[in-house]
């Protein structure tokens, strides 16, 4: 089945502009939310609005600007949180998920999430089936939730650029394999829907980001 129908909403959250992703069926009003960054108000009320069941909360990877909304966002909807084992003591760790790194940024500490991931699992979430793709390189416990022809893929790759590696975790190497052996191997139409900045497709950054262009 393809998510013709499901509505997928971007809101952009806290002081580094995160792509947090909310995505819902109108019919049934069970929704997902991906990524719920910091400042989450906007998010929180947007999910009231449409007085949504959230059923799950997806992590694609624990630095503190993509799970920042994790206590507001799981206080409001019971929904159990997934993260890639490798991150899974980031959420309650300042120094792991970088927030006690920048000046001006609050230590972010969440509670345990709900379910650990390993990469390659199916998930079945919205009447969708979504696959689970460990991406590491930008964090180590980086994922990429496959969702029919879109991808939800964090800061794994962005439109003319891709992840940055000086965070604690990161390796270029290891990114730069991710993206060789599984993310430009999607079709050309996959949509990709980044964790900061626009969203892309992989046709697009196969053509034009300098940093695949050269390793095709």
């Amino acid at each position: 089945m393809g998510c013709e129908k499901m509505i997928i909403e971007s809101l952009v959250l806290g002081p580094v502009m995160t792509n947090t992703y909310l995505l819902y069926n109108p019919g049934d009003k069970h929704g997902v939310v991906i990524d719920p960054g910091m400042e989450p108000a906007a998010l929180v009320r947007r999910i009231q609005e449409l007085g949504l069941e959230i059923e799950a909360i997806f992590i694609t990877h624990a630095h503190f600007d993509h799970i920042g909304g994790i206590r507001e966002v799981r206080a409001l909807t019971k929904a159990p949180v997934y993260v890639h084992e490798l991150e899974a003591d980031w959420l309650g760790d300042p120094q792991k998920n970088g927030s006690s790194l920048f000046a001006g940024i609050p230590p972010i500490q969440c509670g345990p999430a709900d379910y650990s991931l390993k990469g390659g699992e199916q998930l079945f979430f919205l009447g969708q089936d979504w696959q689970v793709m460990h991406t590491p390189g930008h964090s180590p416990g980086s994922v990429t939730y496959v969702l029919g022809s879109v991808i939800f893929c964090g800061d794994v790759l962005f439109k003319g650029s891709i992840g940055r590696t000086d965070l604690p975790g990161g390796d270029h190497d290891t990114l730069m394999r991710t993206l060789h052996d599984h993310i430009m191997e999607l079709p050309e139409e996959t949509r990709v829907l980044c964790g900061h900045g626009p969203e892309t497709t992989i046709g697009r950054e196969q053509a034009y980001n300098p940093f695949v262009t050269g390793m095709l």
